[in-house]
């Protein structure tokens, strides 16, 4: 190959270098020059000039000059004396490549240029050292020895070159791009020469090998990024330790340790990058993986910018990947986009430039915002004082803040719940006496009806104008400054407060959960009224309403006009009925006056009055009185009627059991750690663990009712207000004197009778469920309890007093037909009836199945809940990602899946197309009856403003490609599922049109935010389904500290309808329950098939297998980590809690023959203080306050060096290392388990490794026979990126209720 020669050109981009204060051979201070360097990236050129900082007061000793631990048995000195001078050295005729008559020497442009191969770099005390720790840039003298090669010879042996000694000092280094090949070439610049470097001497090779390590590395990370901006911090790592090194390089594998210790450097090369590249980009410094990692390893950004310099240039700029494709968009959803956009960049510019004048513009702190402005970039030429227009109000490049950047994209990520909760937006002050202004206002026509105190109206005029009952009208604020109100007059009439008329008020969509989005002129009906005097109205308004059309579900797609009536000033129109507690929208109630009432019928009064009507708590059917009480066959209380011997939940606080519980797992006390060997553990002063279950509720206590009774009064009638029960209280498990360990095996929904009784109030019961007698059962106990939820059964009666377990008396078997108006108790008909049918009725109904499209499907999470469920059949899948439509395809062979870009899809189908490529049936219009799916939502992250850039992104987001196959095939049902920050994503803008679009198309909708880890699944997951359905699924199986899942919107707070956000009917599943049986295996374990080697021992683990007998275990497999990784897996204890903090300070010998090092504590820690021997805590000098320094990094130990670097400013890093407990849970699913990634809690409970595939996947609730595809991390991530079975199961049994309940309206309306 052509020898990759250096030139000597003038005229190119000039570097800037700090010479050295002494240059050697010269006594006088040489002034920086430039020096135009050709083909070479001053890479890496000098910072600014320090004085050596002085000494810290502590031991131990370090060199002045190179800053190395003079006790280090790795301090190594070069062997050898200084030879002849750098100059005569460079006369050698072996090394000219001049003519005899011409002078290398005239100017500074003509330094000549070398190669030196068999080097060594030292400082003056002859200290082996790398110089790239910044030791040059603070002005210590670094001398090299080796052989010196003319610069066209490419061979790195000895022959044909010059011996040297001692030259230097070197003034700097720089590398020039990896030149066409994997190998950057590094060199250094004397007063004197260029030389470019070959082979590293014997002794420097480790030393040279770790800079080689780092500038590949910096190069994989940016060429990494660049085409993944969204990937995470575990994708990254998997990215580093999957690729091979290049050969010639000293080192075999790339591992997480090396990544931590060249951070900075990586780091500042991003930033690197960045600078270079387009300013409309966003920097790839902010990417949620850089942030982690300048968070982990506690870099210092902006550090070395004060002097220009380029990136490693890598001469083949990647082009990047564009990304999806550009969005196919229905005509609707486009114009609900592009409308709200381009008025909100307009509004948005407007503001920056408000904001602009106070806005802050960096931390002040950085080496960055210490900088004067350039005066040459762009941004600079803009300002007024540099003779621009001033008008960009852009920050200098030289200036742009990294810190401000990583910590505003942090802010962006942030998710603010506690937000305080508006109150609801009243009209009026209600009976504000107004000046009535009676020449205004005359009644027309007599009365319609009297009652005495009023006198009620037909018609009125009010300014020549007639109104009559049911007209709509503005109505005038007390605050002239506010818009107008508009409400439909229900009623009018004169009384002693004067004219009056009752309005029930609209909603203007700015008020709804819409904000800003919503179109002007659309009203929404709610439940709210009040009187007015009729001078408060102000004129006559045509409210239409917009039915939906017969034919709606065709209608999609086509070029619909996005106006709905003429904006005349006084037109508006509704579609929709809206609940402002939990933002739905749904259909308008079709409640009718009837004839008495239509001159006051008021929809609010009436919907109001049923709601208050069916909360008030009433007894029915009195049977006796006795005892000063009477008693009752039933009692009814939110539509939910309770007979004697019904099963009630109760919440936990309702009665107490007899026997005392065992003291809950207290964890043990702790003895006295020796800190010189747990030298971190000072760390866990808190004992909250998190994925603990300690402080989870109980779940519901569960009783039987015996009697339903109210007292009498004085006057002999029963006081009604206050109902009470008499129940016969069930023990759970672990209830009894066996305490938990009594629940591992037995069934979740197993209880014991008893003959206990308590008396609660009916308030008090928070729903009804069905509990039999096993042995009563016609069907098989398991068939019994997959029929439905809320469903138990007991098999035995539990006496407290002799702790023994016995036959359940006569009265507990058959719950009889005590005062019971219906023959026998129908079968697990305990069913709350809110959404779900109530099963008395003979015929079930049977709903087809939902034929289902799923969008985005990844392995099929939600399909395979949505089958569980039985509502729906999955005839189409989309999914792009090739291992994941694999598995899709594997566990759902009748489906077709497409693998490809769900925009080319949809696109051939709006032009007619039946197939695709492949010639795969396409589904057309009036195919889809239910749309479900998931769209990443990592296209806009990292974007808080609008302008048209960000808003390009966002107009192309997949979430604009899912509402436009909304659109276009209009489905029954629609489940839109993202996570939790989905909803407060870029101030709610994304939920807000979505919510828009599912709104215009006519979809009844809400959002929500459910918890996996209550739907039976074992772990913690938020998740924002927007549904385009009714109600939201009832948690059944409890789990802590996840139920505050209100979502705020614009600083107000929707809660979903949930109703049970403190406990639930099961308790929780814990990781025991989950992977209890499964075969021990090691760190690295590949068999995909092992055989189970035990039966299962829990509930969970019962179902998670299924009925049919499976000898085979799949996927039973866990990442192979690094031989350092696994030391410290090793070395993590097994008591619950435990993590990194609990990490001795050994050397211990890994399985791959190196050692560690001890952790070395070098610096007082002002934060922490010492330890209680007066050992130091800190371990670099920002512990004292002061910069990090380089030097300060260690590696190779036991306790990974940047974790008590950084601890302070991240809750100590609680959890990395961290095992799983027991008896908590997984706190959510990893798609990639590292134990210093995002989720750190990734070890098994008791074995040294990390969670395998199989494990992750029961926590996610996916059965055992669920197949996944491809490599260990393609299966991790199929299994991570799912929605929990579980939790798709629960909501298609709501999904299937909801249609039901709509076949039954229609069967009952024929």
């Amino acid at each position: 190959p052509a020898s990759s020669r250096v030139t000597r050109s003038s005229g190119r981009q000039p570097s800037i270098l700090t010479s050295q204060n002494q240059t050697a051979g010269a006594g006088s201070d040489v002034k920086p020059q430039i020096f135009p360097k050709s083909g070479i990236i001053p890479g890496i050129t000098l910072g600014k000039a320090d004085s050596p900082s002085s000494l810290a007061q502590t031991t131990p000793p370090k060199c002045l000059d190179c800053r190395q631990y003079l006790d280090d048995p790795d301090l190594k000195f070069f062997q050898g004396d200084p030879d002849d001078p750098e100059p005569e050295m460079l006369t050698d005729e072996r090394l000219s490549i001049f003519d005899a008559n011409e002078d290398g020497f005239e100017s500074y442009e003509d330094l000549p240029q070398h190669k030196v191969t068999s080097f060594s770099v030292y400082d003056k005390r002859g200290h082996l050292c790398p110089f790239d720790t910044g030791l040059i840039e603070r002005n210590i003298e670094l001398y090299f020895s080796g052989v010196v090669k003319p610069i066209y010879d490419d061979n790195p042996c000895l022959d044909g070159g010059v011996r040297a000694k001692k030259l230097g000092p070197i003034n700097a280094w720089w590398i020039t791009g990896f030149d066409g090949g994997e190998k950057a070439l590094i060199g250094f610049s004397t007063a004197f020469a260029d030389y470019i470097l070959m082979e590293p001497g014997e002794e420097y090779a480790p030393t040279f090998g770790l800079m080689q390590e780092k500038i590949y590395m910096s190069k994989i990370v940016v060429e990494f990024l660049q085409n993944n901006r969204h990937v995470s911090y575990e994708d990254l790592l998997n990215k580093i330790e999957t690729t091979v090194p290049p050969a010639g390089l000293n080192f075999n594998r790339f591992t997480e340790d090396s990544l931590l210790r060249h951070a900075q450097f990586v780091v500042e090369q991003v930033e690197s990058y960045d600078e270079a590249g387009d300013s409309d980009e966003p920097p790839v410094l902010i990417t949620p993986c850089m942030r982690d990692l300048i968070k982990l390893a506690g870099v210092t950004l902006g550090k070395r910018r004060a002097v220009r310099r380029q990136a490693i240039r890598h001469p083949t700029r990647i082009d990047k990947d564009k990304g999806p494709t550009k969005a196919t968009t229905t005509k609707l959803v486009y114009l609900i986009f592009d409308t709200f956009f381009s008025e909100q960049i307009e509004k948005d510019e407007r503001e920056e430039d408000k904001e602009n004048t106070t806005k802050r513009r960096g931390c002040g702190v950085c080496e960055v915002c210490q900088q004067p402005e350039c005066g040459k970039c762009k941004a600079c030429q803009n300002m007024v004082k540099f003779g621009g227009s001033g008008r960009s109000k852009q920050a200098c490049l030289q200036r742009r803040c990294p810190n401000l950047a990583v910590r505003e994209a942090d802010e962006d990520e942030e998710v603010d719940d506690n937000i305080p909760e508006m109150p609801s937006p009243k009209k009026m002050l209600q009976g504000r006496k107004k000046k009535q202004n009676k020449s205004r206002i005359s009644w027309v026509g007599e009365p319609i009806k009297s009652d005495g105190k009023k006198d009620f109206y037909q018609r009125v005029c009010i300014d020549s104008e007639t109104l009559e009952v049911g007209d709509c009208v503005s109505v005038s604020p007390d605050d002239p400054t506010k818009p107008l109100y508009l409400a439909r007059v229900t009623a009018m009439w004169e009384d002693s407060s004067g004219q009056m008329f009752h309005a029930h008020w609209f909603c203007p969509g700015s008020d709804t959960v819409l904000g800003a989005t919503s179109d002007p002129l659309e009203l929404f009906l709610v439940d709210e009224c009040e009187d007015m005097q009729l001078s408060y109205i102000h004129g006559k308004v045509n409210v239409i309403y917009k039915a939906p059309s017969d034919n709606w579900a065709m209608e999609g797609g086509l070029d619909t006009e996005i106006k709905m009536v003429e904006d005349d000033g006084r037109t508006y129109f509704y579609q929709m009925w809206y609940d402002q507690e939990y933002a739905r929208f749904e259909s308008p109630p079709s409640t009718q006056p009837t004839e008495d009432n239509k001159y006051k019928f008021c929809m609010s009064c009436a919907r109001l009055d049923e709601v208050r009507h069916k909360e008030i708590p009433k007894v029915a059917e009195p049977l006796e009185e006795a005892d000063g009480k009477m008693f009752y066959a039933a009692a009814t209380k939110n539509g939910v009627q309770y007979r004697l011997g019904d099963g009630v939940y109760l919440l936990p606080d309702a009665f107490s059991f007899s026997v005392k519980p065992a003291s809950p797992a207290k964890r043990p006390k702790k003895e006295a750690v020796d800190e010189e060997l747990h030298p971190e553990h000072y760390r866990k002063y808190s004992e909250y663990i998190k994925g603990s279950n300690l402080d989870a509720p109980d779940p519901f206590r569960v009783g039987r009712i015996k009697s339903i009774f109210c007292s009498l009064r004085g006057n002999g009638k029963p006081n009604e207000a206050d109902i009470k029960l008499c129940i016969y209280k069930f023990y759970r498990p672990e209830n009894t004197h066996k305490s938990t360990k009594a629940s591992y095996h037995a069934d979740i929904n197993l209880l014991y009778w008893s003959d206990e009784e308590a008396t609660v109030e009916f308030r008090a019961v928070q729903g009804r469920c069905s509990v039999v007698y096993g042995e009563d059962l016609t069907e098989s106990i398991q068939d019994y309890s997959a029929g439905g939820l809320d469903r138990f059964y007991f098999l035995e009666a539990y006496n407290a007093k002799t702790k023994s377990f016995e036959d359940p008396p006569n009265h507990a078997r058959s719950s009889g037909n005590k005062g019971k108006g219906k023959g026998g108790k129908g079968k697990g008909k305990g069913k709350a009836a809110s959404a779900e049918q109530s099963e008395q009725e003979p015929a079930k109904l049977q709903v087809p199945k939902l034929r289902t499209l799923d969008v985005f499907s990844g392995c099929g999470g939600l399909s395979e809940g949505f089958h569980q469920a039985g509502v729906s059949e999955t005839l189409w899948a989309i999914e792009m990602w090739e291992p994941a439509a694999q598995a899709f395809r594997l566990n759902n062979p009748g489906t077709t899946v497409f693998t490809e870009d769900c925009n080319v899809l949809l696109k051939l189908v709006m032009a007619g197309e039946k197939t695709n490529s492949l010639g795969q049936k396409l589904p057309q219009k009036g195919d889809v009856e239910m749309l479900c799916g998931g769209p990443p939502c990592q296209g806009f992250s990292g974007m808080n403003r609008f302008n048209s850039s960000t808003y390009s992104k966002f107009k192309n987001s997949l979430v604009v490609s899912f509402l436009s196959y909304c659109d276009y095939y209009r489905p029954r049902f629609f489940l839109l599922e993202n996570v939790r920050n989905f909803v407060s994503f870029k101030r709610s803008m994304v939920l807000k049109l979505t919510l828009r679009c599912l709104v215009r198309m006519g979809y009844q909708c809400t959002f929500g935010v459910l918890q996996a880890g209550q739907y039976g699944a074992w772990r913690r997951r938020g998740a924002a389904p927007s549904l385009g359905w009714l109600c939201p699924p009832r948690p059944c199986v409890f789990a802590p500290r996840a139920c505050q899942l209100s979502v705020v919107v614009d600083d107000k707070k929707f809660v979903s309808n949930i109703t049970r956000t403190y406990s639930g009917p099961f308790r929780t599943i814990t990781v025991r329950d989950t992977m209890s049986d499964l075969p021990e295996i090691r760190n690295g374990a590949s068999a995909l098939e092992i055989s189970y080697n035990g039966e299962p021992q829990s509930w969970f683990q019962r179902q998670i297998r299924g009925s049919q007998y499976q000898p085979i275990l799949r996927d039973h497999i866990c990442k192979d980590m690094s031989a350092l990784v696994a030391a410290r897996m090793r070395h993590i204890p097994l008591a619950p809690g435990s993590d990194w903090r609990d990490l001795p300070n050994i050397e211990v010998r890994l399985s791959d023959g190196t050692s560690t090092r001890k952790l070395r504590y070098t610096h007082h820690e002002r934060k922490n203080g010492r330890s209680s021997s007066g050992a130091l805590r800190g371990v670099c000098s920002c512990a004292e306050g002061k910069p990090c320094d380089p030097a300060d990094r260690q590696f190779n130990t036991l306790i990974p060096w940047c974790l008590p670097h950084t601890g302070n400013r991240h809750n100590h890093w609680a959890g990395l290392y961290g095992r799983l407990e027991w008896d908590g849970f997984f706190s959510t699913t990893v798609t990639n388990p590292e134990p210093m990634g995002k989720q750190g809690r990734v070890l098994h409970p008791e074995q040294h490794r990390v969670v395998s595939v199989r494990e992750c996947a029961r926590s996610q609730g996916f059965p055992d026979t669920f197949r996944l595809f491809g490599n260990i991390l393609d299966k991790h991530r199929q299994v991570g990126n799912a929605v929990p079975p579980p939790l798709a199961k629960a909501i298609g049994l709501e999904i299937k209720a909801c249609a039901v309940a709509k076949l039954r309206q229609d069967t009952a309306g024929e």
